[in-house]
């Protein structure tokens, strides 16, 4: 260690208050203590004074070493209430010595005083950081006596009157602040040093000078002997004390501190929150206003507002529409009231012709550009001077990871230079509307999709409705009419089911490119599903323009399509409905159109037909559901229930009867009763029969796959179906396909489709019979038949309708009837299995006349797949 580094006094405070023990190093001039926190040291006690005491530097003569002195009071020479204790001994001011023991007040308040030396700063440092000062001065320091060679007097003090003591206590000249004294009428008295050096046009700018500007006038106003201002000298922030002295006309001032870091840093923080504030405040508008162009607008004036920027600018990237090269255009801007808004052209500026391609090599790597204009090329600054723009900042865009466009802060007032909090602000803006920008994008996308046809682009039937809700209330006013066309492919299904449905799919798309071609200027055609096209024709003056229309439709599908080697034909039928007291809003058009194609289909396809009033004596709902039908098995929204036949002498099942159900998106369960029908006279009934016959044969293969009771499947053929050429060999196939034993199967037909022709009949069962199948007549009596007529056919069971079980118990020519069919059926070799029984006394009666089985909802209802599984499952345990 260097000499002079041993010899050197180190002096410190151990402070014990209230709140715990401190340790102080003493290394400044002077310190005030007492419990107001302006206070250097803080003193932490109810009975200690605001400012109770001073502790003073005082320079030992002829030497660079220093000792301390403590001073009863404060700076106005104002004593304290409790008094200052040293060594128990009550003293005015007093030269510390190693080891004094200080007591402020009433004994809550004590500190001891420590002079060493030999001793390092570093060592010095961190001995009393570890508060273990005892073993630190036995085995390292040595405890000194500065005071030892001070030549001055201590007792001279104490009988000093309090202005002296005052100036004495403060000793202004070895103060590092700065201290000024001032008479009323603004002359300056005395300037310390620290003062004259850090203000050296004090005396001369007097009361001019922001540190003593306005003092007498404060003081004389009643504000006070003392308080505190801020005050700000060029860039500079002061805090100031000032303390007014009645008995000398003087107004003290010391310069506490200088806080210009603190004010700049405090104003940082509040453009900070102010631009976080934006920020928030901006996205809210981003996210709850549903116009984009709006949102945009409300989020770039909150941002230019809070960063108090003269333009806020988005610009967005595109190829020049001429050239191709990248391109950049203002899309939107905000300007203060201060300035006019962009008189320059910023729309397809390349960024090479500009001069800005060092912006977007910039930009589009993620850097920020923030500069001075001056700083610029010659071009950028005379751009940028047409704007007035003397600095801007500019941060990237980016969308997906794409540079897409750029936003900007521009101030036009000064040279300003953006802070961190700034350039953080704007790249927070900048993502939030590039995702407000992506929402937009992906909004747009869904509404699109939302209205088009996906496969085709043509508007769908929720846009065909809106563009022809809009267009009535236009013809009404324009005095006009319009028209609706209903268009269905002929026998696309044949062509889809023959070739697939890829190239089904191409070839719609093929069909809604010649219907485009097809229409005039203004006329829309869109998708309204499967191969369904409804077209829209606005200001119709006369009749014959329609017709002129549909009959280039039909035309332009005459030619052949050629599809992946294909050539293909097809043919089309048209519904056409005006708007006019017969149809005056957009359903019934829509409706009367429907009805006019299946008229069309009806006058044997490929032409055109007008809704008239006679054209159809369905109703709107039968329309609707006869049409909804033809769809109804490619939606899957058919399902199969599963009706339990069940022995009468055992209980369990015997076999299962699948029933049809048609559970409808809109409508619900649609009724049997209603479809069936519908489904027979538009011969849908064959494909939606074959449907059922294979579900129904897979599910029971599954259940024999799954270890269930082995059972028979029925399935009804209806008429049309059992009069299908080529009915024998779907069977065989559906059986094949699924892997069940046809034994396994028992296919019903009614009594009335049995005896329409007997021959026919008798083949078709005979055929059935040596496949393996199970053969059974359905709702027997109410086809006014005898068993004598149908012992000719290859039966296995019968089935006696609901219709007598219903009357069974009530009407005694009933039960006698159903007793004979039963003897004649057994006696015929047929199982006797009888429908809707719901009575205990109908099973009764059955059971003494040795019926087999019975179906009915004393037993089961129609089950599900699912639930019929688990009644098979509990009879498969109990076995």
């Amino acid at each position: 260690m260097p000499a002079n580094e041993r010899e050197k006094i180190r002096h410190l405070l151990v402070l014990q208050d209230m709140q715990g023990q401190r340790t102080i190093p003493l290394k400044e001039t002077t310190y005030s203590l007492g419990r107001d926190s302006r206070n250097a040291i803080v003193l932490r006690s109810r009975s200690v004074s605001r400012q109770h005491a001073i502790l003073l530097r005082v320079t030992l003569p002829e030497t660079d070493q220093y000792g301390f002195r403590i001073i009863d009071g404060s700076f106005k020479g104002k004593k304290s209430t409790n008094g200052l204790f040293v060594n128990g001994m009550k003293c005015f001011s007093h030269d510390l010595k190693h080891g004094d023991v200080i007591e402020f007040g009433n004994n809550q308040v004590k500190a001891k005083y420590y002079a060493i030396s030999n001793i390092s700063e570093q060592a010095f440092s961190e001995s009393f950081a570890a508060e273990d000062l005892s073993g630190f001065l036995s085995e390292q320091a040595h405890p000194v006596n500065p005071f030892e060679t001070l030549a001055v007097p201590t007792d001279s003090f104490e009988g000093a009157g309090e202005v002296a003591l005052a100036r004495l206590a403060s000793f202004p000249e070895l103060i590092p602040n700065p201290i000024i004294e001032m008479d009323l009428e603004g002359t300056v008295t005395y300037l310390n040093p620290a003062a004259a050096l850090k203000f050296p046009n004090l005396r001369n700018a007097g009361t001019q000078h922001p540190i003593l500007a306005g003092l007498a006038t404060a003081v004389q106003s009643g504000q006070g002997n003392s308080f505190v201002r801020e005050v700000q000298v060029g860039e500079d922030v002061f805090e100031q004390s000032i303390h007014y002295l009645p008995e000398s006309d003087l107004i003290r001032t010391f310069v506490v501190r200088d806080i210009t870091v603190q004010k700049q840093a405090e104003a940082e923080l509040r453009q900070r929150d102010r631009l976080l504030q934006a920020v928030a405040e901006a996205t809210n508008c981003l996210l709850a206003e549903m116009n984009y162009e709006t949102a945009i607008d409300k989020a770039l004036a909150v941002l230019g507002e809070a960063a108090q920027a003269d333009r806020v600018y988005m610009f967005e990237n595109h190829p020049h529409p001429a050239t191709g090269e990248m391109a950049m255009t203002l899309r939107f801007e905000w300007a203060s009231a201060s300035v006019e808004p962009s008189q320059c052209n910023w729309q397809n500026q390349p960024y090479q012709v500009t001069g800005f391609s060092h912006w977007y090599t910039a930009l589009s790597a993620g850097q920020s550009i923030h500069r001075l204009t001056r700083e610029l090329s010659a071009t950028e600054q005379e751009l940028l001077a047409r704007e007035s723009i003397q600095s801007l900042l500019l941060v990237p865009m980016r969308l997906d990871d794409k540079f897409w466009g750029c936003l900007g802060l521009a101030d036009c007032c000064r040279e300003r230079h953006w802070s961190k909090h700034e350039e953080s602000t704007l790249l927070t803006m900048a993502a939030s509307i590039s995702g407000a920008r992506q929402r937009q994008q992906v909004e747009e996308m869904i509404r699109y999709q939302a209205l088009h046809d996906l496969l085709t682009g043509l508007p769908n039937r929720l846009l065909f409705n809106e563009q022809l809700t809009r267009a009535l209330p236009n013809a009404t006013r324009m005095k006009e009419s319009l028209a609706v066309m209903f268009l269905d492919l002929d026998r696309f299904k044949t062509i889809n089911d023959t070739l697939g449905h890829t190239l089904g799919d191409h070839l719609l798309q093929s069909v809604a490119q010649r219907l485009r071609d097809s229409l005039r200027a203004g006329d829309t055609v869109a998708r309204w599903g499967g191969d369904e096209f409804t077209i829209l024709l606005p200001r119709i003056n006369y009749v014959e323009e329609v017709a002129q229309v549909a009959r280039r439709i039909l035309q332009a599908l005459e030619t052949a399509f050629h599809i992946e080697g294909h050539e293909l034909y097809v043919s089309a039928s048209l519904g056409i409905a005006l708007f006019d007291e017969h149809s005056p809003d957009t359903e019934t058009l829509i409706q009367h159109a429907d009805a006019a194609l299946y008229h069309a289909k009806d006058e044997g396809r490929n032409n055109y037909q007008f809704y008239t009033t006679s054209i159809s004596s369905k109703t709107p709902e039968i329309l609707t559901l006869e049409k909804s039908l033809r769809h109804a098995l490619e939606r899957e929204e058919f399902v199969v229930y599963y009706q339990p036949r069940v022995s009468i002498a055992t209980g369990k099942i015997t076999g299962l009867e699948a029933l049809l159900r048609w559970e409808h998106p809109e409508m619900g369960l649609v009724a049997p009763n209603i479809f069936i029908p519908l489904a027979e006279e538009s011969g849908l009934i064959v494909p939606i029969g074959e449907w059922v016959l294979r579900t129904a044969c897979r599910q029971n293969k599954i259940w024999q796959d799954e270890g269930m009771p082995l059972v028979t499947i029925a399935v009804n053929l209806s008429l049309k179906q059992f009069r299908q050429p080529q009915l024998v060999e779907t069977v065989a196939k559906i059986l094949e396909e699924t892997g069940l034993e046809p034994r396994f199967l028992e296919l019903e037909i009614t009594e009335s489709t049995a005896i329409e022709d007997l021959d026919f009949t008798r083949t078709v069962l005979q055929d059935l019979e040596n496949m393996g199948v199970h053969l059974s007549i359905d709702d027997f009596g109410t086809g006014h038949s005898s068993l004598s007529r149908l012992q000719l056919l290859p039966l296995h069971n019968l089935k006696i309708d609901r219709s007598f079980i219903r009357d069974l118990t009530t009407d005694v020519k009933v039960a006698h009837i159903v007793k004979a069919i039963v003897t004649l059926g057994r006696s015929l070799g047929l199982r006797l299995t009888a429908e809707g029984v719901e009575k205990e006394e109908e099973l009764e009666f059955l059971k003494s006349i040795n019926c087999e089985d019975v179906q009915g909802f004393l037993f089961y209802r129609p089950l599900s797949a699912q639930k019929a599984t688990e009644i098979l499952e509990e009879q498969g345990e109990s076995l």
